[in-house]
């Protein structure tokens, strides 16, 4: 059996690093997608959902007005001091998506935000489906940065020259899995949502230097980039000049019954 120590992405490394960062910097989720999961996934009191690679909790977060009891799972230590200071009210377990810490059939549903493509789909995909009781549900959802937005091409483009995934690339890593004809999983259903991340320009260096890869990478270059993106946003004339800016985005919604 694989080690718990291979099962870890090492993306985890930098969100571990940057958790504070994280909780400050990245956008919280629409209203209408939590309300959405809510109606899909039947979440509300009397049942269990848990969050899969929950990091600092803001999905978590997100979820209590559905009323249904909530559980974190992560396997980064740094997030899930994050997490215990910002959700004190949720238990949180020392976990990844291929060995999750829960007995069989303990929820109703298993949620997962910004982090299915960081997981092993396919074994991830069983191990879930053995914690979700009969009728249960996956939910995955993302914050997805619009790029028709110019100074959002531009950060982009910085993160690129460091390996970051495309957005467009991130969805080939894990659909597969939901196709197999073996996946445990029936067809996967998706929605979107309009969402707006309003803040400083610092908010938005911060969000930058959020990003895995960045975050891995030495002291020395993470100011390097967090120069580069101050200098672009103040140079850009979209946004300069600006205190406060809005970063628009879609918020990708998808979700699939146990078969």
């Amino acid at each position: 059996m694989p080690s718990r120590r291979s099962e870890i992405h090492p993306a985890v490394r930098g969100f571990d690093r940057a958790a504070a960062t994280y909780e400050r910097a990245r956008p919280d989720y629409p209203a209408a997608a939590v309300r959405h999961f809510g109606r899909v996934l039947h979440l509300g009191p009397g049942r269990t959902v848990v969050d899969l690679g929950s990091g600092t909790g803001k999905f978590a977060r997100a979820l209590a007005p559905l009323g249904a009891a909530r559980l974190a799972v992560e396997p980064a230590a740094g997030m899930r001091r994050e997490f215990r200071r910002a959700v004190p009210d949720v238990p949180i377990l020392d976990g990844t998506a291929e060995r999750i810490p829960l007995p069989d059939g303990f929820a109703d549903a298993v949620v997962s935000a910004q982090a299915f493509h960081w997981f092993r789909a396919r074994r991830a995909l069983r191990e879930i489906a053995r914690v979700l009781r009969p009728g249960g549900a996956i939910g995955l959802i993302w914050n997805t940065r619009e790029e028709r937005v110019g100074w959002s091409r531009a950060i982009s483009s910085v993160v690129a020259r460091y390996r970051w995934m495309h957005p467009a690339a991130r969805s080939r890593r894990w659909k597969p899995a939901f196709r197999d004809p073996r996946s445990p999983f029936g067809p996967l259903h998706r929605a979107t949502f309009p969402h707006v991340q309003r803040g400083t320009v610092e908010l938005f260096v911060e969000r930058t230097l959020s990003v895995s890869v960045i975050a891995n990478l030495g002291p020395v270059e993470r100011r390097a980039v967090a120069r580069e993106v101050r200098r672009l946003l103040a140079n850009d004339p979209e946004v300069r000049g600006r205190a406060v800016l809005d970063l628009p985005y879609t918020t990708e919604v998808y979700w699939s019954y146990r078969r």
